[in-house]
Protein backbone atom coordinates (compact mmCIF):
# COMPACT_ATOMS: atom_id res chain seq x y z
CA UNK A 1 0.00 0.00 0.00
CA UNK A 2 2.85 2.41 0.85
CA UNK A 3 4.53 1.64 -2.49
CA UNK A 4 1.33 2.40 -4.36
CA UNK A 5 0.97 5.72 -2.54
CA UNK A 6 4.62 6.54 -3.23
CA UNK A 7 4.36 5.79 -6.96
CA UNK A 8 1.07 7.71 -7.24
CA UNK A 9 2.71 10.73 -5.61
CA UNK A 10 5.74 10.51 -7.89
CA UNK A 11 3.53 10.34 -11.00
CA UNK A 12 1.44 13.30 -9.85
CA UNK A 13 4.52 15.40 -9.09
CA UNK A 14 6.23 14.47 -12.34
CA UNK A 15 3.13 15.53 -14.30
CA UNK A 16 3.11 18.84 -12.44
CA UNK A 17 6.82 19.38 -13.09
CA UNK A 18 6.41 18.58 -16.80
CA UNK A 19 3.68 21.21 -17.04
CA UNK A 20 5.91 23.68 -15.17
CA UNK A 21 8.69 23.02 -17.70
CA UNK A 22 6.26 23.61 -20.56
CA UNK A 23 5.10 26.88 -18.99
CA UNK A 24 8.72 27.94 -18.57
CA UNK A 25 9.67 26.96 -22.14
CA UNK A 26 6.68 28.70 -23.72
CA UNK A 27 6.97 31.81 -21.55
CA UNK A 28 10.69 32.17 -22.31
CA UNK A 29 9.96 31.62 -26.01
CA UNK A 30 7.28 34.32 -25.97
CA UNK A 31 9.82 36.69 -24.45
CA UNK A 32 12.46 35.89 -27.08
CA UNK A 33 10.17 35.27 -30.08
CA UNK A 34 11.35 31.67 -30.42
CA UNK A 35 8.45 30.35 -32.47
CA UNK A 36 10.08 26.92 -32.98
CA UNK A 37 9.96 26.08 -29.27
CA UNK A 38 6.37 27.26 -29.00
CA UNK A 39 5.40 25.18 -32.04
CA UNK A 40 7.16 22.12 -30.61
CA UNK A 41 4.38 22.02 -27.99
CA UNK A 42 1.52 22.41 -30.48
CA UNK A 43 -1.07 19.66 -30.71
CA UNK A 44 -1.68 18.20 -34.19
CA UNK A 45 -4.30 20.93 -34.64
CA UNK A 46 -4.28 24.29 -32.86
CA UNK A 47 -6.99 26.87 -32.38
CA UNK A 48 -5.06 30.02 -33.20
CA UNK A 49 -6.20 33.62 -32.82
CA UNK A 50 -3.51 36.15 -33.71
CA UNK A 51 -3.76 39.41 -35.67
CA UNK A 52 -4.68 38.45 -39.23
CA UNK A 53 -5.42 34.79 -38.49
CA UNK A 54 -8.26 33.20 -36.58
CA UNK A 55 -9.18 29.54 -36.90
CA UNK A 56 -8.22 25.92 -36.48
CA UNK A 57 -4.85 25.17 -38.08
CA UNK A 58 -2.55 22.20 -38.46
CA UNK A 59 0.61 22.24 -36.38
CA UNK A 60 2.66 23.19 -39.46
CA UNK A 61 0.31 26.00 -40.51
CA UNK A 62 0.18 27.38 -36.96
CA UNK A 63 3.98 27.39 -36.75
CA UNK A 64 4.24 29.43 -39.97
CA UNK A 65 1.65 31.93 -38.70
CA UNK A 66 3.47 32.35 -35.36
CA UNK A 67 6.78 32.76 -37.23
CA UNK A 68 5.20 35.51 -39.34
CA UNK A 69 3.75 37.23 -36.26
CA UNK A 70 7.14 37.34 -34.49
CA UNK A 71 8.92 38.53 -37.66
CA UNK A 72 6.60 41.57 -37.66
CA UNK A 73 6.50 42.04 -33.86
CA UNK A 74 9.90 41.64 -32.24
CA UNK A 75 9.41 40.89 -28.53
CA UNK A 76 10.75 43.31 -25.94
CA UNK A 77 9.35 41.64 -22.83
CA UNK A 78 6.85 39.06 -21.66
CA UNK A 79 5.12 38.97 -18.28
CA UNK A 80 2.95 36.16 -16.98
CA UNK A 81 -0.16 37.55 -15.29
CA UNK A 82 -1.87 34.30 -14.29
CA UNK A 83 -1.42 30.54 -14.62
CA UNK A 84 -3.95 27.96 -13.54
CA UNK A 85 -5.58 24.57 -13.83
CA UNK A 86 -9.12 23.98 -15.06
CA UNK A 87 -11.47 21.41 -13.55
CA UNK A 88 -10.55 18.75 -16.13
CA UNK A 89 -6.82 19.07 -15.34
CA UNK A 90 -5.97 21.21 -18.36
CA UNK A 91 -3.60 24.12 -17.76
CA UNK A 92 -3.62 27.70 -19.01
CA UNK A 93 -1.53 30.84 -18.89
CA UNK A 94 -2.37 34.51 -19.43
CA UNK A 95 0.31 37.11 -20.05
CA UNK A 96 1.29 40.39 -21.67
CA UNK A 97 3.69 40.44 -24.61
CA UNK A 98 5.45 43.75 -25.27
CA UNK A 99 6.70 44.06 -28.85
CA UNK A 100 8.00 46.64 -31.29
CA UNK A 101 4.48 46.60 -32.77
CA UNK A 102 2.68 47.25 -29.47
CA UNK A 103 1.44 45.26 -26.52
CA UNK A 104 -0.55 42.04 -26.77
CA UNK A 105 -2.58 40.00 -24.31
CA UNK A 106 -1.69 36.32 -24.61
CA UNK A 107 -3.53 33.18 -23.60
CA UNK A 108 -2.59 29.58 -24.16
CA UNK A 109 -4.36 26.40 -23.16
CA UNK A 110 -2.56 23.10 -22.54
CA UNK A 111 -4.47 19.84 -22.81
CA UNK A 112 -3.21 16.53 -21.46
CA UNK A 113 -2.69 14.14 -24.37
CA UNK A 114 -1.62 10.68 -23.15
CA UNK A 115 0.52 12.13 -20.37
CA UNK A 116 1.95 15.00 -22.43
CA UNK A 117 0.62 18.54 -22.20
CA UNK A 118 0.24 20.14 -25.62
CA UNK A 119 -0.96 23.56 -26.76
CA UNK A 120 -4.54 23.21 -27.95
CA UNK A 121 -5.28 26.94 -28.15
CA UNK A 122 -3.14 30.07 -28.50
CA UNK A 123 -4.41 33.64 -28.56
CA UNK A 124 -2.35 36.78 -29.08
CA UNK A 125 -4.66 39.77 -29.12
CA UNK A 126 -3.82 43.47 -29.35
CA UNK A 127 -3.94 45.06 -25.89
CA UNK A 128 -6.26 48.03 -25.72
Amino acid sequence: MKKLLFFSTVLLLSGFLLAADIFSDINNSMKSGNYKTIAAYFNTSVELNIPGSDGLYSKTQAELLIKDFFSKNTPRNYQVKHEGVSQDGSKYSIGVLETTGGNYRTYYYLKNNNGNFLVKELRIEKDR
